[in-house]
């Protein structure tokens, strides 16, 4: 497909004719990271893998912004047959989010463990909210820096620390040549796509409220308690939304336990 501003995306359709379900992936992925999932939905109805501009097989002409991402994903869906429900993970939920909130034709949404950070009423509150916000920007600054450089594998392991991931797969990932191709992204997926400046200063939870569309979000019952709360939030923000956890998964759930809880939300009435 062909973008607003001429890029060219990339893209895998799984499954018949209808309309989709487009999948969108989180940070250091290509469509590979979903196309198992793709596969295990097609049967019940198609599935569109994609790249995000940047990765993989698509383009990436231009200054990066949230705003092209939301127009790869609308030119997507108006190949697609002019409307799709879409899935996203992580950051890709974030973006997701953003995609809904600009009004493009989504018929239901899965917002699957976006990583905002939960929000608390009070002035510790916004305080600390200030704290991460500054902390997020000095860490983005950093994989910038590592970048200039060509430093991949430590931009990679900059992003990845943090997170508690252990540090044996932190630097598998981070010498991985797949995960080295699209570390390039890094400033803006996620940091960009999750900033409050991207959301105009609103909150997650003041832009979910304005989604009307149908809404699952999901979250892995060993994943961080944080994103848990994160999710109940959200869905408690918006019109129409359901909040599920999945026992026993961690943040990137398996495709076995995540096929049948979608199709059975994009199945149902």
């Amino acid at each position: 497909m062909i973008s607003a501003d001429g890029t060219a995306i990339a893209y895998q359709r799984f499954g018949g004719d209808g309309p989709p379900l487009i999948l969108i992936t989180a940070a250091l992925c290509d469509r590979t990271a979903v196309s198992e999932l793709a596969e295990q939905l097609a049967p019940a109805f198609p599935a569109i893998a994609y790249d995000r501009r940047g990765r993989g097989d698509s383009g990436d002409l231009g200054a990066w912004t949230v705003r092209r991402e939301i127009e790869d994903l609308a030119a997507l869906i108006d190949g697609a047959g002019g409307s799709a429900a879409i899935y996203g993970h992580s950051s890709g939920a974030a973006l997701a989010l953003h995609a809904a909130a600009a009004g493009l034709p989504i018929t239901k949404l899965i917002l699957h463990e976006p990583p905002f950070t939960p929000t608390h009423d009070g002035e510790d509150q916004r305080e600390r909210q200030a704290a991460e916000e500054r902390a997020g920007e000095e860490q983005a600054e950093t994989i910038r820096a590592l970048l200039a450089q060509d430093r991949r594998a430590e931009a990679i392991a900059a992003f990845l620390a943090p997170t508690g991931m252990p540090q044996q797969m932190v630097e598998q990932m981070s010498n991985d040549p797949a995960v080295q191709a699209v570390a390039h992204t890094l400033p803006h997926d996620p940091f960009d796509v999750v900033s409050a400046s991207s959301r105009g200063g609103a909150t997650p939870a003041e832009q979910a409220a304005t989604v009307m569309i149908p809404t699952l979000l999901l979250c892995g019952g060993d994943s961080f308690p944080w994103m848990i709360e994160t999710g109940a939030q959200l869905a408690a923000a918006m019109p129409d939304a359901h909040h599920q956890v999945m026992p026993g998964q961690p943040h990137v759930a398996a495709p076995q336990a995540l096929a049948p809880l979608l199709t059975g939300f994009l199945l149902s009435t």
